[in-house]
């Protein structure tokens, strides 16, 4: 008898920031999320995330524990590792929406496959992919072990962007996401700030986080475009559910637009790509719930034209680091949104992704190469000791 699922444990994290995190639709200054832990029976652990971010996915920590302890945990225990392929199509369909936790089992999961086959979480995909539900092979890798990421300029006035900017490209960055979308009025000279300080050099792309409204949208983004800011990108200028209203101001800019919130089920890439509602996208595990849908997002998207890129809820470096090996075995066309982690005055994870300025070291370790979260900082509200 092979190695069975034996455990799915969750407990939850405050991770305090070493910066308030300020968007049009919120201001935190933790990372509040839901950690799900897997292992089989012969002691192999994988593990996942399930972040709370109510703004955009709605999920909870409560409701996400009772997702999983009470719906997606039972599907799991007891089944045959070996079966992990048709026991994650039966988490997808267990229950509606869920998404983050649908996505922290799913990753968990495959993170526990992954290190029995030997292989890196971004081969496992790459792998996973080619061969669509079949075991990865064992063997060697060659994947990329280093992926760039932006970093975000927590929404302020043009004063404080200005300063944050210079700060940010001291720290080593070189794609900057500036916040707007809080007052359509005076979002260019903040973005003008931000261009003042950093000069030609430096990338700068936006993300009104919906807080435009279409009309809002074409007039702040038409001033943008008239400032001649060398601005990259503008992502979600409305309201997610507003596609319509998304391709309304796609077709009456000049710069790219980018899908965020819009962007949840592979129903909604084939709306957007119906209507010709944005220029790119981007894939995120918490809006889409699983690591196989993600990639496939990446590849529809990129099969029908799309720019694509990955991006991070306010997580730690479990998830960062998952997301970051879909984009390693499915390169995405523009600099990746993976800082999520680097806001944490300290990591709760041991093991896994690491920063460089802006680079993302990925680990070689097999499957995530987490070795222990939590257990060096008194943030878990509910332990995940056995």
């Amino acid at each position: 008898m092979g190695s069975r699922f034996a455990s799915v444990d969750c407990g939850r994290l405050s991770v305090p920031l070493h910066t308030p995190f300020v968007t049009a639709l919120r201001r935190t200054t933790t990372t509040d999320t839901l950690v799900v832990r897997v292992s089989d029976t012969e002691g192999t652990t994988g593990w996942g995330e399930a972040p709370q971010v109510w703004q955009v996915t709605g999920e909870s920590l409560a409701g996400a524990a009772a997702c999983v302890e009470e719906m997606l945990a039972p599907i799991l225990i007891g089944r045959d590792v070996d079966d992990w392929a048709p026991v994650l199509a039966t988490v997808q369909r267990a229950v509606a929406r869920n998404f983050g936790a649908k996505a922290a089992v799913d990753t968990a999961v495959r993170d526990v496959v992954a290190r029995r086959c030997g292989l890196t979480l971004s081969a496992f995909l790459r792998n996973e992919a080619t061969t669509p539900g079949a075991a990865a092979p064992t063997g060697g890798d060659a994947y990329p072990t280093v992926l760039r990421t932006d970093v975000t300029l927590s929404a302020g006035g043009p004063d404080h962007l200005g300063a944050a900017a210079v700060q940010r490209v001291a720290d080593g960055f070189s794609t900057l996401k500036v916040k707007v979308g809080t007052d359509a009025d005076s979002d260019v000279a903040r973005v003008q700030a931000v261009r003042d300080a950093v000069g030609p050099d430096v990338t700068i792309r936006l993300d009104a986080n919906q807080g435009w409204t279409p009309d809002e949208a074409v007039t702040a983004i038409r001033a943008v475009e008239d400032a001649d800011l060398g601005v990259e990108l503008v992502e979600q200028p409305v309201r997610g559910e507003d596609v319509e209203g998304l391709a309304w101001v796609r077709s009456r800019v000049g710069l790219s637009i980018m899908a965020d919130e819009s962007l949840l089920s592979l129903v909604d890439l084939e709306r957007i790509l119906r209507l010709d509602a944005a220029d790119l996208v981007n894939v995120k595990l918490a809006k889409c719930g699983s690591l196989g849908i993600a990639v496939e997002q990446l590849r529809r998207a990129e099969a029908s034209g799309l720019g694509t890129m990955v991006g991070s809820m306010m997580e730690t470096a479990i998830g960062v680091g998952a997301v970051a090996a879909v984009a390693a075995a499915h390169p995405t066309s523009v600099v990746n949104d993976l800082d999520a982690a680097w806001w944490a005055a300290r990591s709760p994870v041991v093991g896994g992704v690491r920063y460089d300025g802006d680079r993302v070291l990925l680990p070689e370790q097999p499957g995530s190469g987490i070795e222990d979260v939590g257990a060096t900082m008194g943030a878990l509200v509910a332990p995940l000791d056995p």
